[in-house]
């Protein structure tokens, strides 16, 4: 299957919400703002130009780590699958932009993080039963 992929840089617009399915699998959603500068050489200064906004969603583990990592306004990198949308509401047409993300982290040119990688859990798994204690032997 062709897919659309795209690495989109912007800022967290909506503070991440996450939520579990029916068939219990974490979904974390936001938005993402990004603005395009460009330079303008007739007044020698940056301009903004018109800002997209993405809404980004993660699945399962990545889920997890954007809702425990991620804040409202911080710089992201978001890499993912475009999904382009169009609907109609009350006589009005809508396109919306979704990215299904694949990887998610902080934006390292305008700021510092520090990684901590977050141990998986324990499985259910009984502990191993202690060893019987060994038979005493005599020794002539």
């Amino acid at each position: 299957m062709n897919e659309t992929l795209v690495t989109v840089v912007g800022n967290v617009a909506t503070e991440p919400e996450m939520y579990t399915t029916a068939t219990g699998v974490g979904v974390t959603r936001f938005r993402l703002a990004t603005t395009a500068r460009r330079w303008d050489s007739e007044r020698g200064a940056w301009t903004d130009g018109a800002t997209s906004f993405y809404t980004v969603c993660a699945w399962r583990t990545l889920a997890g780590h954007i809702k425990d990592s991620v804040g409202l306004g911080e710089p992201l990198v978001v890499q993912g699958r475009l999904k382009i949308r169009e609907d109609e509401r009350d006589g009005r047409r809508y396109t919306a932009a979704e990215i299904e993300a694949v990887a998610v982290g902080h934006d390292l040119a305008r700021g510092v993080a520090r990684f901590s990688r977050k141990s998986a859990p324990a499985a259910n798994v009984p502990e191993p039963a202690a060893p019987p204690p060994a038979a005493a032997v005599a020794v002539p």
